[in-house]
């Protein structure tokens, strides 16, 4: 690896689109050479710059065996462009992690004009690195760009590029089969002009570091709050998109529940108490319906209320592949949980995002609002053998560390 590794580094050393010294700031860079297209649809792989970190500012990488927590280490470089509406896109650089320079006055400190990304890459058993359904997490990324006013960009340029950033950096993908490197794309409103409108310039950036499990508990069943009081998303908003305004707001709340000793929020809308997701992952609900059938089930994107995580797809897909159940997108609701719980029909209940895959749902708290009282119900997802939350557990993870293909979900770098 460490071959690999200096090859690489030669490879930017000769570079043209090296930059010329680590004090180079974005604007400096901003129009270096004539770019591949249009910088008013794009920034381009083909002009991407490479400013390889000093000695000094590589960091010591973790040790094989660390407890790597979640989001509190970064790799050595980080992957940056900038936009204006009169000049489009400069040239996407690779640096070493810095600072932002923004003005206090910039958009996304005053109107949260911001979003972001969330997904990974894995060392496989053969030593590659790839990433999970990068193109999904695009996609996504777009969508929220327009819903968002910021600009748009090419998803497989935007890819290329993270793919240099995590080649470079390929010394801080873990090597170890429950840990991996996340990935946090950021998109931002910079320009400094106060009052409410659409951005005038922004910020394309990309972090990365290695990561462990999300839960320090592990594979743990986890107990949420459910209380209608409390509400996420509302139909029209933009829960269906991934901007950092849906999640301050739930911040709260989750201590609430923390105080009650619950782990997340089960997050409900409506006069029917809807779930819709649960903390920041989608929900999903394995039992015997009312007609007997067994059934996966999980709230549909069709009343916005829900974002379309990447994980919820791919178990979508799973389930429908193995076609041993009934699969199923349609609102469900408290009161239904309530009675399938008195019938002994739900087997299983479990959150599913890109940090933790599956999260088991091990009991509920649940806000009466007809008494004004909580009440504890029970869920029996790990004592249901056997165990489909698991399954689909260890089939993503045989996935990702590649002991198993499935169509083209894996990305090599």
């Amino acid at each position: 690896m460490s071959s690999l590794l200096s090859s690489y580094s030669r490879l930017l050393v000769s570079s043209p689109r090296l930059l010329a010294t680590s004090s180079a700031t974005d604007r400096n860079v901003k129009h270096h050479g004539k770019p591949s297209g249009s910088p008013h649809e794009t920034f381009y792989h083909s002009d991407l710059l490479v400013e390889q970190a000093s000695p000094e500012e590589m960091k010591p990488k973790p040790a094989k065996d660390a407890i790597l927590k979640f989001g509190h280490l970064y790799s050595d470089h980080m992957l940056s462009a900038d936009w204006d509406d009169k000049n489009g896109w400069t040239m996407p650089q690779i640096t070493p992690v810095r600072n932002l320079s923004i003005h206090p006055g910039a958009k996304v400190l005053h109107y949260a004009s911001e979003l972001f990304e969330g997904m990974k890459a894995y060392r496989g058993i053969d030593n590659k690195i790839r990433m999970f359904r990068p193109d999904m997490n695009m996609a996504r990324m777009k969508r929220t760009a327009k819903r968002a006013a910021l600009p748009d960009f090419d998803a497989e340029e935007a890819i290329r590029c993270m793919a240099d950033v995590i080649r470079l950096d390929q010394e801080w993908v873990p090597r170890s089969t429950t840990s991996s490197l996340y990935i946090r794309p950021t998109l931002i409103g910079t320009d400094p002009t106060l009052g409410v409108g659409d951005a005038h310039a922004a910020k394309f950036y990309v972090l990365t570091g290695p990561v462990g499990q999300y839960y320090a508990t592990g594979f743990q069943p986890v107990s949420l709050l459910a209380d209608s009081r409390y509400c996420r998303a509302f139909p029209g908003g933009v829960g269906s998109f991934k901007m950092g305004c849906n999640y301050a707001p739930t911040i709260w709340v989750g201590k609430e529940a923390v105080k009650r000793d619950c782990q997340q929020v089960l997050w409900l809308y409506g006069n029917n108490e809807e779930i819709t997701e649960v903390g920041t992952m989608n929900i999903f609900v394995y039992w015997k319906n009312e007609q007997g059938e067994n059934e996966l089930i999980t709230p549909p994107l069709s009343s916005g209320l829900i974002l379309p995580g990447v994980t919820r797809d791919s178990l979508l897909e799973l389930a429908k592949e193995w076609n041993e159940f009934k699969v199923t997108e349609k609102a469900l609701t408290m009161p239904e949980i309530e009675k399938a719980l008195k019938e002994k029909r739900l087997f299983e209940m479990f959150g599913a995002g890109t940090a933790c895959v599956v999260s088991p749902v091990g009991k509920i708290l649940y806000h009466n609002k007809a008494t004004d009282v909580y009440e504890e119900w029970k869920i029996p997802t790990m004592k249901n053998n056997p165990n489909l939350m698991q399954r689909f557990y260890e089939t993503i993870i045989d996935i990702q560390y590649g002991r198993t293909t499935f169509r083209d979900w894996m990305r090599e770098i």
